[in-house]
This record gives structure tokens, sequence and C-alpha cells, in this order.
């Protein structure tokens, strides 16, 4: 590939359209007559045919896929290349029966226009109308149709205007307008990429000069900093102290000196630093690289956590979510159950809250008061998280505001982000009201039970980093209690439970918080002082601990570097040594949770 080549301008264009009507003809077609093949590609699949004296194809240029040739239909997103005068065009090729929308999903989201193929033969289909709303759901406002086989309808212009009339209808109802309404005959070569002289009517694009007038967007450059953490690493090896915060720039400029902000722990810092693998030093990396960046000050942030810039624009940042949702999976989506959402590299737990309605994408009714959503229902809905996430309006910026909803490993559904209302966590705020009304309660009162074991029921959780000896520590504090006659318990658990790494899903150790929140619950229920540990707490997994604890209170005590932003522990201990013990003993008398002590 020549310099001047590589240096042209690029765009990803999909095509769409329902099964058998014709998308890899059009895109065989294209690629044939812009002579992009490589050198003998259409002699080479011509004599392939003719051996097994089958009658030739475009489509088999780009059906590759041995399962694709026997079936006689597109099963992945493929991509293949051509180019104009003008540009060179990435197209993906994207299934079109109903069984494969996921694909057909995947491929569109990368796109920055499409083409819609409809046969003119048997008109509007239902995935016509579905695809052409996955579209419009997906962001993408550039759309040509391609009005194809046109030869099998005698190049007749009143079943193009018919065509014509009925789809832009339907692309009315959501907000599209079509670039261009194109009669075609991919087979024989019609208005592909020269003008046809079957259709003198038709005044028009063809196909290829519609492509070349579609408008480049805007480079991500222009935009907003957004940059997903993939991964912290940490050096110790030769004096090398750094902490690189891994990942892919997916929009904007970042330089060092930019003050940054990562969200949603929201803690601060400032680029000191911009670390790429056998490249030289970098003053500053743009959208499209993937770097890694060490900070002024060495702030604790996790995976997923979403870095910008704080003089730009920021993220929204919510445990809401107002969304659009597509699903895919054959087991209905349900209120009760919980899901994984996994929106560029951050990974939720979230539950259907509320159902506004239910479109039908192939004919945009809707139907309201339905409890679940069904395998191919378009969903305007409410999702809420465990934790806080921070996103963007999908319109605004897609590589924030699009996400997969995961069940058991596979994906079930995807959907974009609408609104992000600025709300706190509800979920376990409402889970406690539930469970306290439902609380079978005894004569015995927490009153009675702080009587007779001279304490008051509260849980103490010890945290910060790993190695620093905190489960020794919560051993020595429950032999000092229970030496003195208290009522005391510690809950070991292993490192891999504490800790987010290799051995553990993010939504793993969400579910482990949740049930330690219950079991901190139940043991001061019981008027015991419970004792445990967790390795790198932040303020929202303390906040989720601390509302399943109640109403007993937590007790929160840090163990050398602070890694909270707005939660203040009850005790700060730079090292733990012979003092440590001393000091949660007097935070616990002088809060009087012990009282009448003697040891």
């Amino acid at each position: 590939m020549t310099t001047e080549i590589l240096s042209r301008e690029q765009m990803n264009i999909v095509i769409v359209g329902h099964v058998d009507h014709g998308k890899s003809t059009v895109i065989g077609r294209l690629l044939a007559d812009t002579h992009s093949l490589p050198e003998g590609k259409l002699e080479a699949v011509k004599a392939q045919c003719k051996q097994n004296a089958r009658p030739f194809e475009y489509a088999f240029l780009l059906d590759a896929l041995k399962d694709e040739q026997a079936q006689g239909i597109t099963i992945d997103s493929a991509r293949c290349f051509f180019h104009s005068d003008k540009r060179e065009y990435i197209v993906i090729d994207a299934p079109g029966h109903i069984e494969f929308l996921k694909n057909m999903i995947s491929g569109a989201a990368r796109a920055e226009a499409a083409v819609l193929v409809i046969d003119a033969k048997e008109g509007v289909q239902e995935n016509s109308r579905r695809h052409g709303y996955m579209m419009s759901m997906l962001g993408v406002r550039q759309l040509a149709v391609c009005i194809n086989k046109m030869d099998l309808v005698d190049y007749s212009e009143d079943v193009y205007e018919s065509i014509k009339a009925e789809y832009s209808a339907f692309l009315d109802q959501i907000g599209i307008t079509p670039r261009a309404f194109i009669p075609v005959s991919a087979r024989e070569g019609d208005n592909i990429a020269s003008t046809s002289p079957q259709m003198t009517w038709y005044k028009g694009y063809n196909i290829l000069e519609m492509l070349d007038n579609f408008e480049k967007e805007a480079p991500a450059i222009d935009k907003p900093l957004r940059f997903p953490v993939q991964d912290i690493y940490k050096f110790t090896a030769n004096d090398d102290d750094r902490r690189i915060v891994a990942g892919r720039i997916e929009t904007g400029v970042a330089e060092v000196g930019d003050e940054v902000v990562f969200l949603p722990s929201g803690k601060t810092s400032t680029i000191s630093s911009i670390e790429a693998f056998n490249c030289p030093t970098k003053q500053s990396v743009v959208a499209g690289e993937s770097v890694g960046f060490t900070l002024s000050t060495q702030i604790y942030i996790r995976p997923g956590e979403l870095m910008c810039n704080v003089k730009q624009p920021l993220p929204r940042t919510s445990s809401k979510l107002r969304v659009n949702i597509f699903w895919l999976s054959a087991n209905p989506m349900v209120m009760t159950k919980s899901y994984k959402m996994k929106l560029a590299n951050s990974q939720s737990q979230v539950k259907l809250t509320d159902l506004h309605n239910i479109l039908d994408a192939s004919d945009l009714t809707t139907t309201e008061n339905k409890t679940q959503i069904e395998r191919h229902d378009v969903a305007d809905c409410t999702l809420q998280s465990l934790r806080p996430v921070a996103c963007d309006h999908a319109v605004d910026l897609p590589a924030t505001g699009r996400f997969v909803i995961i069940d058991n490993y596979e994906i079930v559904g995807g959907g974009v982000i609408v609104d992000a209302a600025e709300v706190v966590n509800t979920l376990m705020q409402d889970h406690v009201k539930k469970r306290e009304k439902a609380w079978v309660r005894t004569a015995i009162t927490s009153t009675k039970r702080s009587s007779k074991f001279n304490q008051k029921a509260a849980t103490v959780l010890i945290s910060g980093d790993e190695g620093q000896g905190k489960m020794d520590l919560a051993k020595q504090l429950e032999a000092y209690l229970f030496k003195a006659g208290r009522m005391v318990y510690y809950l070991g658990i292993s490192n891999n439970l504490n800790s987010i790494g290799a051995d553990i899903t993010a939504d793993q150790r969400d579910d482990y918080l949740q049930r330690l929140g219950e079991l901190s619950h139940l043991f001061t229920d019981a008027g015991m002082i419970f004792i445990t540990t967790v390795s790198h707490l932040d303020d929202h997994e303390y906040e989720i601990i601390n509302t399943l604890a109640k109403p007993s209170d937590l007790i929160l005590i840090n163990i050398g570097e602070n890694t909270f932003n707005k939660v203040v522990p009850d005790l700060n201990i730079d090292k733990i040594d012979v003092e440590a013990l001393q000091k949660i003993n007097d935070l616990l008398q002088k809060k009087d949770y012990i009282f009448d002590y003697q040891v």
C-alpha cells in the first residue's frame, strides 16, 4: 500500500438489510467495480464456480466462511476494504437474519454511515424496519437506502417510488432523513459505481457517489477527554516505584500537566508523564492511542474508572440510568434479577427497576404495563446499579454511552444511555427497607443486649492496602476484647476475596460486599462486635456495607494510605505496631461501644 493511500481519509460504512436482499452482492460489486480486489481474486472465484458447476455470484467474494456458503447467509460482521478517488472505505457486511441481530448491532456500532438494502421485488420487510430503527438507536444518522434487484421488476420507476414512499414514512417516525434512495441492480452493476442506462428516469447518485458524499465524522480529538482505565500497573524492581494507569483514549487529547479527575470515585490528580512501550517520550497523546499515565499524586483508583479533564465537560455519574435496550436473549429480562452491564471498561451489577414502554421496532407500535422485556423487544426503561456509573449520553459520545448486558457470561442485550439522573444509590436502601419490614424481632431488644454485655453492637471494619497485617490486627483485637468478656467475632476471609485481581471480577467483589453487609447486620443484631477486613475499600463500597449493616454502626479503621475520597475514617493508623491495638480500643471506649471496661 502506497504512502498516498495510507495518508488518505478513511471511513467506516455498514451495509444492513433483510436476509437475501443482496447486501453481500452490493459489496462484492463495489469491490470489483472499484478494482479493489487482490489481483486475480475475481478470476479465481469465477473459475471455482465454474469448476463446481455453480453460477457466479458477486457475494461469493465475501462469503469466505464455509457455513455462510452452505446456508447462503452472512452470519458474522465481515469487514472488507475498497477505495474511491476520494477516500478509503472499511465496509462492514452485517448479517440480516433475525437470529444474528447481535452480530448486526456489533457491526453497526462501529460505523459512521450506513447503506440499507431492500429487495425491490420483496419490498420492505420486518427486518428492514428493525434494522432502520437500530441505526437510529445507535446514532448512525447518515443513511442511504439501496433498492436492489431492480432488474427483477423490469427497472420499474413505480416500484421504486412505492418502496421509497413506504420506507420514508417509517424513517420519518424515528427521526431519520435518508440521504438518498438509490435504485440498483448489484448483480448487473446498475448504479453501483456507474450510472445505469436501464434507469434513465433516475437522476440521483449511484452508490459510490453517495458514499463519497457522506460526511466524515468530526475527529474524536475535538471531543472531551474520555480515557477508560483498563488496568493499573505497579513496578517495584530496580527502585522503580511507578504506578502506571493504562488504557486507550476514546476521545480527546491528554497532555503532561493536565489536571484530571477519575469518575465515579471523584479523585483528582495531574498527569506527570505519558508512558508507551518502546516509544520516544511523549508530551501529549490523542484519541485512538493505547497508553499509560503516571500521576503526580499516588491516588488509588480501580480498572473501569473514567479519566477526564477537569476543565472540560464531564460525564454524568449516576446509579439510575434511563436507557433504550434491545434484548437478544431467549430468556426475557426481568425485574427481580441482577445483570452485568459493561460500559467501556467498567462492569456494574444492574437491575431493571422501571419499564416505561416496549417498542416493536418492526412497526413502531408500543406496549405499556409489561413487566419484562422479551427477545427482540426494544425497551425504554430504567436500570439501577449497585455502584455509580460514569457515562455520557450516547448521542454525544457513543464510546461512553453505549453498553451491553451480560448474563451468565453471554451478551444478552445492548443499549444506549438516554439520561443519567443525579441520584444516590437506592438499590441497597430499598433492600434494607424491605428487610426491616419483614424482619421478625424478638423480645430481647438491642438495649437489653447492650446492658447485658456492657457493649454496643457495631461492626469494626479494617481497610487498607494488602500485605499490611490487617487480618493479624483483627485477630488480636478479637482476642483482646474476648479476654475482657466481650461478645465479639472476627470473620476471616481469603486474600483472593479481599482484592480485585486475576482471581475475582468486579461483580464477584460486589456480591461478596453485599454478603458481608448482611452478615454484619446479623452479628450486630445479636448484640455482638463484629470485626472484619477488606482491602482497597472505596467510598461506594463503604456505603454498601454501611447501608446493609444498619441499624448498627460501622466503625472504619484505615491502615496506611487513605484511599477514600469523601468518606472520613473513624481512625487512621499509619502502620500496624504495638500501639495500633490500643488506639482501636481507646476509640471504642471513647465512643461508648465498650463500657465498664477492665482488662
